[in-house]
């Protein structure tokens, strides 16, 4: 049996990961500060794990250390952090400390107490400046935006603590998530959790540009199988989750209209409507630039997943269609006793 800790779980990827584990047999430490995490993520049809979690934010040195000086941890999962665009924006001070220094501190005690190996929870959105693809781990246009950068910077000190130390880590790079309990209440939803919600309440939903952007998605069950693969992996090293395929939004939005039976025509909101609930980018001297938000909306993803098949064995399973069915009947469930 293994001893598994997984911070942020009690998010939307957290508590899923939490599940699987647990299934499969492993000794699970779960700790969340609830910041983005949600008790209901927390509890499944054959367990709950409502009162296993503990409150506790990766930047606490002294929990943290209680919690690996033990010397039984054998991996973690550094699932926490901050990852909304425009929150991380409006409050760089406290997407770096949680993003990176939560990180940090993680690694320090993951190298005092002999864990084998950190899995840490990188994302795509640092390509958000890349011109080729499918999009390599090896080779990219550095980020712009203060989100990728916490993760960018967070990998730079991951590999600094595998080339001191001779530690293992592995950064997965996630395409965008998607699965059951993919957070539909969050003040700025993840695209799949706002069209969903918007189509069960009947309501018109705003997209930005033209809808005809494109990015990759990933189911979060195949996403969890290359987590667990790479738990083998020794070093430092950085993979690509992703499917390979790419969809527009008005792609998706004829999917899922579909699948619920809906014919609810969407509204198209400027490249700026995005960020209009985050005012303080809008304010002083510097302003963000039009450029900045207009590139964001618009941008293209679409990464290459050969290394993970090649180093890892892993094989994305669920296509977009079987993917979004499984997110609405779950979704609809959810939202059945929910007012608008």
């Amino acid at each position: 049996m293994k001893k598994i800790l997984i911070t942020g779980a009690a998010g939307f990827i957290g508590s899923q990961l939490a599940h699987r584990l647990w299934k499969e047999g492993n000794e699970l430490v779960l700790i969340d500060n609830f910041s983005y995490g949600k008790v209901d993520n927390l509890i499944f049809e054959d367990h709950d794990f409502t009162n296993e979690v503990i409150k506790m934010d990766i930047r606490d040195k002294v929990g943290i250390k209680k919690i690996f000086e033990n010397g039984d941890i054998d991996y973690v999962y550094n699932i926490a952090g901050i990852a909304p665009l425009p929150d991380c924006q409006s409050d760089p001070y406290e997407a770096i400390d949680v993003n990176v220094n939560g990180l940090v501190n993680i690694l320090e005690n993951a190298r005092k107490y002999g864990v084998k190996k950190v899995i840490q929870a990188s994302t795509n959105a640092m390509y958000e400046n890349e011109k080729v693809f499918p999009t390599k781990e090896n080779k990219f246009e550095l980020p712009t935006l203060i989100y990728p950068n916490t993760k960018y910077c967070a990998e730079r000190f991951a590999e600094s603590y595998c080339e001191t130390y001779g530690m293992s880590v592995t950064c997965i790079r996630f395409a965008n998530v998607y699965g059951p309990h993919i957070d539909c209440l969050r003040k700025q939803p993840p695209f799949v959790a706002y069209m969903i919600r918007e189509l069960y309440f009947d309501r018109t939903p705003i997209f930005h540009s033209n809808g005809e952007q494109r990015r990759d998605y990933i189911y979060v069950d195949d996403l969890i199988d290359l987590a667990i693969a790479v738990q083998n992996g020794e070093g430092f090293d950085c993979v690509n989750c992703s499917s390979m395929k790419n969809y527009s939004v008005n792609e998706m939005y004829k999917i899922a209209c579909k699948i619920m039976n809906k014919n609810i025509q969407a509204d198209y909101a400027s490249d700026s409507h995005y960020w209009e609930k985050y005012p303080t980018l809008f304010e002083g001297k510097y302003k963000i630039k039009e450029s900045i938000l207009k590139n964001e909306i618009n941008k293209y993803s679409l990464c290459d997943n050969t290394y993970a098949k090649e180093k890892y064995n892993w094989v994305p399973k669920i296509d977009i269609e079987e993917g979004l069915r499984r997110v609405i009947e779950n979704e609809c469930e959810l939202l059945k006793n929910m007012k608008g």
